[in-house]
């Protein structure tokens, strides 16, 4: 069982990975990062106001969630320090106006590669100064600071702390506790640790090696980081969804004691063994970051906010220069662009990740014309200069409409819904369905016997393909299978469909999802490549369950115990991995095992995982507890169930904190909740 249990977690572990360590939903049932996505997502937000009981402190954690970024405010005697900025500013600005503050100090931990950092806006409006590590050599002007320096602000002091890895000149900020300077009351790791994970070390390129810098962050955490107490908060720069690193955890603090025991990486003694962890599967790069950090190393130059509008181009113009090969961004959704777009447009909407996107999609410095409605355009406008595709070729005046009235030449996407495909399917009648998610993911949970190319291999595989091939792209929502329709289109594929709301709406209709294609009317089997999967179960489902056969379900929740401890289902368990892997309920009977977590796309990776190691039915709560939550217990009236603990772990709060809490009693985030339908992320 030991073997077995290696391997499940093996498993679980890679398909963790990709779950979190890129910007889409990792299974049909969305994953933590994105699911609470809604048109807040594209703003800096509020995650936390603190003030620790020493007076004149205040400390701000900010989230721009289209980029799981986060960035810091701290106040002290009318002074404020911002720590890793983003590009637009104003939030930053105003709120230290409204604690009547300052900004004089803004700190930088590393030159960024997934956005253009605000350091230079920031000293513009305000005049402050720049602090960087000297090893960056930083081309604009800046104070730079060494390891081990301390720095101060207000009644605050900080000591700087070299920690490379991510990058060779990566470093950390640690506030010292004023009653002893020697202990650190929290520390910003930027890049360098994450909570659950660590900065990658392969996006410098240049002459250092990926596993020189991995060894470097071996010895951050042993010689520096690791040596702190364990009480210590950290404060990192990303969140879950950032290509900066793998398997990131949506939660935006954790502890140095916490990370010393449930961080991954960082329970490898050896170098090596270190090395080869971090360097092991990491998915490739969007084509901007190289770009990125040589803007936020050389001083990224000041934008023009007011100007909100890219030139206005004229059809005859954006038709000009699509033919001298510019790119067509169409920003809008995907069951709009499907009805009709200008040929050889790029459909990636506005909604969700939009910036990285772009920035994996469209080539650094090639020119593009963007198409939407104004207010699309104009919101596509401000968050490419995040990125720093600051100078869109223009836009299309009139949008669509007018490229049609043009007479200019139009395409469509038919949208296909899943009963309709799935009548195909079992009729043989239906179009080659290429799932565009990554491999990953279509292991996990996939429509049936379809084809998996990944959008960013589209193009070299699909030219296997015959062009005149009728073709459906699908993926969870809709979203990357309409970018992936427009891929194909511009590849010369000529009948293109997309599935209408995508695997999700696909299990909503309540269609097998096993990973095989429905037998024919002869009964024949599926093919070798058939992978008995677990299945899901939605909230309305399982409470039915729960209610009309009790004790028939075995419902295991795998979250960490103090949310469980705070609110969990009726009649489930609260189980650690290594538990379960090696547990009773591998071998009890027949009866089903359903596995929850709070967003349900790890309880489809748990699930999947342990396929290979019991012949129980398996099954995966959509949506997971959240959902449950808000759809069977809120409507019913219904107490969720207050358990105690021996964690530490504070309550789940239904809604952020309005007043201000002390720095050791942060508040964990609330449960997700549905997005609104607008503008989810999912993709």
């Amino acid at each position: 069982m030991r073997t077995y249990r290696c391997y499940g977690l093996l498993v679980l572990m890679a398909t963790w990975y990709y779950c979190a360590s890129v910007p889409v939903l990792a299974g049909l049932s969305g994953d933590a990062e994105v699911s609470s996505h809604g048109d807040e997502a594209a703003s800096i937000t509020l995650v936390a106001e603190t003030r620790m009981d020493r007076p004149g402190l205040m400390f701000r954690q900010y989230n721009l969630a289209v980029l799981s970024h986060y960035s810091y405010l701290l106040g002290s005697n009318g002074e404020a320090l911002v720590v890793d900025p983003a590009r637009d500013v104003r939030r930053y600005i105003e709120d230290s106006r409204n604690l009547g503050l300052k900004i004089t100090r803004i700190y930088l931990t590393h030159s960024h590669a997934d956005f253009v950092a605000g350091h230079m806006e920031l000293a513009a409006a305000t005049g402050a100064k720049i602090w960087v590590s000297k090893e960056t050599g930083a081309r604009y002007p800046h104070e730079p600071i060494l390891d081990n320096q301390e720095l101060a602000l207000g009644a605050l002091a900080f000591r700087v702390l070299a920690t490379p890895g991510h990058t060779p000149d990566g470093t950390s900020l640690a506030l010292l506790d004023p009653e002893d300077r020697s202990k650190a009351l929290l520390v910003f790791t930027g890049d360098t640790l994450f909570i659950g994970s660590m900065g990658r070390p392969d996006l410098l390129g240049g002459t250092l090696s990926a596993s020189a810098l991995a060894a470097m962050a071996f010895r951050s955490w042993h010689e520096k980081l690791g040596r702190l107490s364990d009480a210590t908060k950290i404060f990192p720069a990303h969140g879950a969804g950032s290509l900066c690193g793998a398997h990131l955890e949506s939660r935006p603090m954790s502890t140095i004691g916490e990370q010393r025991k449930t961080n991954g990486y960082l329970k490898h003694r050896s170098v090596n063994a270190f090395v080869m962890a971090m360097l092991e599967g990491l998915p490739e790069a969007p084509r901007y970051f190289e770009h990125n950090v040589q803007l936020n190393h050389d001083g990224p130059p000041l934008v023009d906010w007011k100007r909100s509008f890219p030139d206005a181009l004229r059809p005859a113009e954006v038709a000009e220069l699509s033919r001298k090969g510019g790119w067509l961004v169409d920003v809008r959704e995907p069951s709009t662009f499907a009805q009709g777009h200008p040929e050889r447009a790029l459909n990636i909407g506005i909604r969700g990740r939009f910036e990285t996107w772009v920035g994996t999609m469209v080539p650094w410095g090639q020119p593009f014309a963007l198409i939407g409605s104004d207010a699309e355009v104009r919101e596509a406008t401000a968050r490419l200069r995040r990125i720093g595709y600051d100078a869109p070729a223009g836009y299309l005046a009139g949008g669509f409409e007018a490229w049609s009235q043009a007479g200019l030449p139009t395409r469509k996407v038919s949208m296909v819904t899943p009963k309709e495909l799935y009548r195909q399917m079992n009729e043989g009648t239906g179009p080659l369905v290429v799932d565009v998610r990554l491999p990953s993911e279509w292991m996990a949970v996939r429509i049936g016997d379809v084809l998996n190319i990944p959008i960013d291999k589209l193009d070299p595989q699909a030219r296997k393909i015959e062009h005149s091939q009728p073709i459906l792209t699908v993926c969870n929502s809709a979203y990357r299978s309409s970018m992936a329709a427009s891929v194909l289109e511009r590849m010369g594929f000529s009948e293109l469909r997309n599935l209408q709301g995508g695997g999700e709406a696909w299990m909503e209709a309540g269609l097998p999802t096993r990973g095989q294609t429905a037998t024919d009317s002869s009964g024949s089997p599926p093919d070798a490549r058939s992978v008995d999967l677990p299945e899901p179960i939605g909230p309305a489902d399982l409470a039915r369950r729960l209610m009309d056969t009790p004790g028939m379900l075995d419902v295991v929740d795998v979250r960490p115990a103090w949310q469980f401890a705070e609110f969990s289902i009726p009649s489930s368990v609260n189980m650690t991995f290594d538990r379960l892997f090696s547990g009773p309920f591998l071998g009890a009977g027949r009866r089903p095992l359903v596995i929850v977590c709070r967003d349900g796309h790890l309880a489809a990776a748990v699930a999947g995982a342990l396929t290979a190691f019991t012949t129980r039915p398996l099954r995966f709560l959509v949506g997971g507890v959240a959902r449950y939550h808000d759809e069977i217990l809120r409507p019913a009236g219904i107490q969720t169930d207050r358990r105690t603990s021996g964690s530490e772990a504070p309550p789940i709060r239904s809604e952020p904190p309005a007043v201000e809490r002390p720095l050791d009693r942060p508040s964990a985030p609330p449960p997700s909740r549905p997005a609104p339908k607008k503008k989810s992320a999912g993709c």
